[in-house]
């Protein structure tokens, strides 16, 4: 019995659309999720805003915002199909600053007023108490 295994054979290419590499390095979840942040304005090759036909070349930078963080990346090799989250850093090198990664982390202070089990739903003179009591954090 005889098992032949594959080896994962991936074809790079000289010039790649902006909006494929960046849906190949899973930036994005879907092209049309890349190619439309291009088109509002939320990605930037080598500091100009650009369109998503854009094609990038090896040693490209690219800045690309996502909600309140701007993520950047060092294009390493242009690729054309998605790869395995194991494999992107052989394409692209994440130069995001920590200072937008800690932006990420949720703010660890919270507040959890716990009730007695049975006690209903707070009455409105308790609900105002409870206004005033948050509008103080």
């Amino acid at each position: 019995m005889t098992i032949a295994i594959a080896d994962i054979i991936t074809i790079t290419m000289d010039n790649v659309r902006i909006d494929k590499y960046l849906w190949a390095i899973r930036v994005f979840k879907t092209r049309s999720e890349a190619a439309e942040a291009c088109r509002t304005g939320k990605v930037f090759v080598n500091g100009a805003q650009t369109k998503s036909s854009r094609e990038i070349k090896a040693g490209d930078s690219i800045e690309v915002r996502k909600g309140a963080i701007h993520y950047s990346y060092t294009v390493i090799e242009p690729v054309d199909k998605r790869q395995g989250a194991k494999f992107v850093d052989q394409y692209a090198e994440n130069t995001t600053p920590q200072s937008e990664l800690d932006k990420l982390i949720g703010p660890v202070e919270t507040i959890f007023l716990k009730r007695e089990r049975g006690s209903g739903r707070p009455t409105k003179k308790e609900r105002r108490d409870i206004d005033r009591l948050m509008d103080g954090f």
